[in-house]
């Protein structure tokens, strides 16, 4: 299927801008401050940009025990695709302030519905302003759509389903910081620590400049950290299930798709107490 599946570079897009099949998400966000993306959006975005929250839009946060960002269910997230006048037909681009990570959370949202047509913004915001590309702050009228779909269940996965496939052998890599993953300086979530087994692999060295490195060398990176197992055969994991999606971007970006995506993450995983934790 041609058009953009995994990023686009800014100029692309900037040419792009228009295009009845387009639709651009802004996903900026910050955790500290939730409401501060949607405001950045209101006072000025690229032109015809919906704003899709992390909290409201990307998670359901009705769910309980399944992490800070719970993963939404098919129809509730389809109806959000429909408001905002998305088709499977349509080239979705997602953006956020820079380094992508959100923005990644709208993309893999998007592919696990097996919506191909969906890429982040390389440079995200931080670089379509560098260049001087258009900004306006109007804000998009959508005509409401229809979205029919439904979740490829495979690479989603739950607590009891990462103890099992980690049992069997399987790799967790952790997309959190390394001073997280140790168990130090934890000021997000209750219990410091990770899942025994996973190795870590920050999301930012994903990037290079703000950007996601080349192909080529994402690949090598990742096989090097995989040793031996397939992309099938490893899962993703963060804080929420957030940063971990971007992971899934560079791996496949890097021709390396199929690895799944452990939802709840570690503040799901540390919602049952029973739950190991290790620390080093």
């Amino acid at each position: 299927m041609s058009g953009w599946t995994t990023l686009v570079q800014a100029e692309t897009l900037a040419m792009a801008l228009g295009r009845p099949d387009l639709v651009v998400l802004d996903c900026r966000f910050s955790l500290a401050s939730p409401g501060a993306g949607e405001n950045a959006w209101r006072d000025g975005h690229i032109p015809g940009a919906l704003y899709a929250h992390l909290d409201r839009d990307l998670s359901d946060l009705r769910r309980t025990g399944e992490g800070r960002h719970p993963w939404p269910d098919a129809a509730t997230f389809t109806a959000k695709l429909g408001a905002w006048g998305i088709t499977p037909q349509h080239q979705v681009v997602a953006y956020d302030g820079a380094e992508g990570a959100f923005a990644a959370r709208a993309w893999f949202l998007l592919r696990a519905l097996g919506h191909e047509k969906a890429a982040v913004l390389d440079g995200g915001w931080a670089r379509w302003t560098a260049l001087g590309l258009p900004v306006d702050n109007r804000v998009p009228a959508p005509v409401p759509a229809r979205y029919s779909g439904s979740f490829d269940t495979t690479r989603l996965l739950d607590a009891e389903q990462v103890q099992l496939r980690l049992a069997a052998g399987e790799l967790l890599v952790d997309a959190r910081g390394a001073d997280r993953f140790r168990g130090e300086n934890e000021t997000i979530d209750r219990v410091a620590g990770h899942v025994p087994g996973a190795v870590n692999r920050p999301f930012a060295h994903n990037l290079a400049d703000g950007r996601f490195k080349p192909p080529a060398q994402l690949a090598d990176e990742f096989r090097a950290l995989l040793g031996g197992h397939a992309p099938e055969r490893t899962m993703v994991m963060c804080g929420s299930g957030v940063t971990a999606c971007h992971h899934l971007l560079a791996m496949e970006r890097a021709g390396l798709r199929g690895a799944q995506l452990f939802t709840g993450s570690w503040s799901g995983w540390i919602s049952d107490p029973r739950r190991p934790v290790a620390r080093d």
